[in-house]
C-alpha cells in the first residue's frame, strides 16, 4: 500500500509495500504472473517538483514484489507514441529516448546509490553513484547489476510515428547479490530501504510524426514524472526519496508502519544544501520549508575547518534516543544515543 509520510502539502515522501512473492515472475513484459496481484499498484507519478505543478499527461504506476533471490518490479506507462532508438548498453537513454528510471539506496546513507535508466527497446543503463552531484559525486558507468533482467511489453506498435499506442510495460529483476557495493542484501520483512521512480518524456512534433519522423517539438525540455515528489528537477537527492518496506506474504494490501524518519531526513537535507552554500548556518537557527516533527530536535552541532577543507556533522536525536546526523559530505546516519 502506497502511504503518504509527512507534511500534507509536500505529498510524500512515499512508502510502497514488497510482499514476498509466493512464485518467481517470469520476466516476460506482461504482468500477468500470480505474484503481482499480491501486491497494489502506486498513485500514479506527479511532476518531478511537485504535486503543485501540471499532472502529467500520461499515467505510470509502478509495484514491487521480492523473494530470497531479489526484487521485482512492474511498471505501467501511458504512451501514446512508444519509441525508442538506442540500442547499445550503457547509452545515454533519456538524452534520447522516453525512459523508466529506478534509484535505489539499500542502507539510507544517500552514498553509494544505484540508477537504473531503460528504453522500450529493452536497452538498459546501470550505474552507481558515489555521492550526490551537489557533494562532488562520480557516476561509475562500469558499475553492472549482475545477473538483472529486463523485459518489456507493449501495447500498440513500436517506432511507428503515424498511428497511437496505449502503453508499454516493464518488468525488472534486481538479484540481492548484485546490490551489495550499494549496501543491498537479501531483506527481512519489516526491513525498509530508500528508493525512488522516474520517468522521462519527451513531447513530439506532430507534423513530422504525420510524416513518419520522431522529432522533439522545438524549445520543448523533457517532462519529470516521479513515483515520490522531489521538489525540485533533481533526482540525486536520495533523502527526497521514498521508501520500499519489505513484508511477508499476505501482508502487501495491509497498512504500513509510518516512516516517521522521513521528514528529518529530508530536514537535514535541505540544511546541508543551505551549509554548502554558507558554511556559517546555524542549524539550531536554520529556517526550512520542512517542518521537523516535535519529537526530533538538533542536539549536536560541529563544524571545523583544516587544510582549506571543510567540515561538518549535524545530529537530529529522537525523544526515544535514536539520532539522525549529516556530515559534510551529505552522508546520513541513524544510531541511537547512549
Amino acid at each position: 500500500m502506497r502511504v503518504p509520510e509527512g507534511a500534507p502539502a509536500l505529498k510524500g515522501p512515499f512508502s510502497q509495500a514488497a510482499p514476498k512473492a509466493i512464485t518467481m515472475p517470469m520476466i516476460d513484459g506482461k504482468l500477468d504472473d500470480p505474484c503481482w496481484a499480491q501486491a497494489v499498484w502506486s498513485d500514479p507519478f506527479v511532476d518531478i517538483e511537485g504535486a503543485e505543478k501540471p499532472k502529467p499527461l500520461y499515467a505510470t504506476r509502478v509495484k514491487m514484489v521480492w523473494d530470497d533471490q531479489g526484487l521485482y518490479i512492474a511498471a505501467r506507462l501511458e504512451e501514446p507514441h512508444l519509441q525508442g532508438t538506442l540500442k547499445y548498453h550503457d547509452s545515454y537513454i533519456f538524452h534520447a529516448d522516453n525512459d523508466f528510471e529506478v534509484f535505489i539506496d539499500p542502507d539510507g546513507d544517500c552514498h553509494d546509490y544505484g540508477e537504473l535508466e531503460l528504453n522500450a527497446l529493452g536497452t538498459t543503463w546501470d550505474l552507481l553513484l558515489t555521492k550526490p552531484y551537489r557533494n562532488g559525486g562520480r557516476a561509475l558507468d562500469s558499475w553492472e547489476i549482475k545477473g538483472l533482467r529486463v523485459a518489456i511489453g507493449v501495447e500498440g506498435t513500436l517506432n511507428n510515428p503515424t498511428d497511437t499506442d496505449t502503453a508499454w510495460t516493464v518488468e525488472i529483476a534486481i538479484p540481492w547479490r548484485s546490490l551489495g557495493e550499494i549496501g543491498g542484501g537479501v531483506p527481512r520483512p519489516g526491513d525498509r530501504w530508500r528508493i525512488n521512480f522516474s520517468r522521462v518524456e519527451w513531447q513530439w512534433d506532430e507534423a513530422a510524426l504525420k510524416q513518419g519522423k520522431y522529432v522533439k517539438k522545438a524549445n520543448q525540455p523533457e517532462a519529470n514524472w516521479v513515483w515520490s515528489s522531489q521538489a525540485e528537477i533533481n533526482m540525486h537527492l536520495p533523502d527526497r526519496w521514498g521508501s520500499v518496506v519489505f513484508v511477508n506474504a499476505g501482508d502487501g494490501m495491509k497498512p504500513l508502519p509510518t516512516d516517521d524518519t522521513a521528514m528529518p531526513r529530508m530536514w537535514l537535507g535541505r540544511f546541508h544544501q543551505a551549509w554548502l552554500t554558507n558554511p556559517q548556518t546555524d542549524a539550531n537557527r536554520f529556517k526550512s520549508p520542512i517542518v521537523l516533527p516535535g519529537e526530533w530536535q538538533v542536539s549536536q552541532t560541529a563544524s571545523a575547518t583544516s587544510g582549506g577543507h571543510r567540515y561538518s556533522v549535524v545530529t537530529l536525536r529522537h525523544t526515544d534516543g535514536r539520532t539522525l546526523s549529516i556530515d559534510h559530505t551529505g552522508r546520513i546516519g541513524a544510531g541511537k544515543a547512549p
